[in-house]
């Protein structure tokens, strides 16, 4: 009979994964990365010239971004300007390794299984 493995405990509280899952795509991290370069806050088309989608992808693009904290949305008019949200996603990325660093199962790598 095999006995249960105990449950490893968590080192620290972990980051919210949404804020993750929004940054697991290509045309976002394009977008991030657009934004980062910007003096200014950019509309979804001046965003958009970086990763050659349409704007309604972009948009969407953006809004998912938005609603996990990476970037800005400010009305201007008849335009929405986004801006990156730079503290918040150094502050997630700084959890991220802070959580790495601290955790013990992370810092010895794991001797490979005899056959």
């Amino acid at each position: 009979m095999r006995r249960a493995r105990a449950a490893a405990p968590a080192c620290s509280p972990l980051p919210d994964p949404a804020f993750f899952q929004a940054l697991a795509d290509a045309n976002r991290l394009s977008l991030v990365g657009r934004l980062a370069m910007a003096r200014a806050p950019l509309t979804v088309g001046e965003a958009s010239e970086c990763c050659g989608v349409h704007l309604s992808g972009a948009s969407r693009h953006l809004a998912i971004l938005r609603r996990a904290g990476i970037v800005s949305a400010a009305r201007s008019g008849r335009e929405v300007r986004y801006a990156l949200e730079t503290r918040a996603l150094a502050a997630a990325l700084r959890d991220l390794a802070n959580l790495l660093e601290s955790c013990s199962c992370a810092a010895a790598p794991r001797a490979p299984r005899k056959k």
